[in-house]
């Protein structure tokens, strides 16, 4: 069995990817997929996690975890996601490291499922707008940026260190990364990629991310575009996606509330050009599968 575990982050997917698939877990279901609500899975995995500490599940245990989260037995591949996988949002700088429990909360999530073949996703984005973002985070309840950052140098964050932490602790494990801020265009690639569904499989809400940012008419005309104009290939489509959002864009959703002690204009250069360059990085590491717009 194909176990594919999206990781988060916080603040980038907000469950935008488990709800497009729950909407089309019929189809999913007949290419031998299984995409389980998360009240069967996110607080029993986690559980299961932490008692184990890194030990691997033996068949049994394994066994009886997986037919508690499907129904099916014709089932080989089951996706399951959730943004406090690596840790709830209070501890996102802990030690003064991003993710720090990168570093094992993966291994202990793969060894849950031991025996099967495990894959991790994960959406990463700019730390110029992810710290203020995870700051002010429903769940999180430190009320200190301070104490929050943990003494973390705002210089040194990188995304590469926590997809290589992943990687050395989990090395026959596929790692797939893409950016949060090119969601709304590559989001159908997202969706196949986690499911791992058959691509000529037409699903259902390829195009919901874009209601948030685009305005109702702009999504209107361009589901009538894309409706007596397909586009030949994806970067065809990709290409349309950026002239209607061009013109549609709702201007407050795509702006970022920047609300942190001590957040400036030059930060926030450095800190994208930090994400730029380390993103160049993430494209070049062996064993990622990086979607690019």
């Amino acid at each position: 069995m194909q176990v594919a575990i999206h990781l988060g982050v916080h603040c980038t997917d907000e469950d935008r990817l488990l709800k497009t698939l729950l909407k089309n877990k019929g189809a999913l279901a007949r290419e031998a997929i299984s995409i389980p609500g998360p009240g069967r899975y996110r607080k029993t995995v986690i559980r299961a996690a932490q008692k184990l500490r890194g030990a691997e599940a033996s068949p049994d245990t394994r066994d009886l975890l997986i037919d508690s989260i499907i129904d099916d037995d014709t089932t080989e591949r089951v996706v399951m996601t959730c943004e406090h996988f690596l840790c709830v949002p209070g501890r996102i700088f802990e030690n003064g490291l991003l993710y720090d429990k990168a570093g094992f909360k993966p291994k202990w999530l793969r060894n849950v499922f031991a025996g099967t073949d495990v894959e991790f996703f994960l959406s990463i984005r700019n730390p110029a707008t992810f710290i203020p973002a995870a700051f002010h985070h429903k769940d999180q309840n430190v009320t200190d940026f301070e104490l929050f950052m943990d003494g973390a140098d705002l210089d040194q964050i990188r995304w590469s260190d926590v997809i290589l932490s992943i990687q050395e602790t989990n090395p026959n494990c596929p790692v797939t990364v893409w950016c949060n801020e090119d969601t709304p265009l590559i989001w159908p690639q997202v969706i196949q990629e986690v499911s791992g569904h058959d691509p000529f499989t037409k699903l259902n809400g390829d195009l919901n991310i874009l209601s948030t940012i685009m305005t109702q008419e702009g999504l209107r005309r361009l589901q009538a575009y894309l409706h007596s104009h397909p586009p030949g290939n994806e970067i065809q489509r990709r290409r349309v996606l950026v002239a209607f959002l061009d013109k549609y864009a709702i201007e407050d959703a795509v702006e970022e509330e920047l609300d942190v002690p001590g957040w400036t204009d030059d930060l926030v250069v450095q800190l994208t050009q930090n994400y730029e360059d380390d993103l160049d990085e993430i494209e070049r590491m062996p064993g990622v599968n990086f979607i690019a717009p």
